[in-house]
């Protein structure tokens, strides 16, 4: 009939999410932070941002492990 393949496939799927959401594989709320510059090592805290802290030991940002 006409008409009724309008928007086949069209809403579903694909999307170029990718599922990942934008995170880093293994991002969750375990881990370490690491400093970039002398190498110490913090537990990752749920809610708070690597980068947002400063290293206690040389005062570099640190990232994610």
């Amino acid at each position: 009939m006409p008409g009724q393949g309008l928007g086949r496939g069209q809403g579903r799927g694909g999307g170029g999410r990718g599922g990942g959401g934008g995170t880093k594989p293994g991002s969750g709320p375990a881990g370490n932070c690491l400093c970039p510059k002398c190498g110490h090592k913090l537990p990752h805290q749920a809610g708070q941002r690597c980068l947002d802290i400063a290293c206690p030991k040389c005062g570099t940002k640190m990232v994610r492990e």
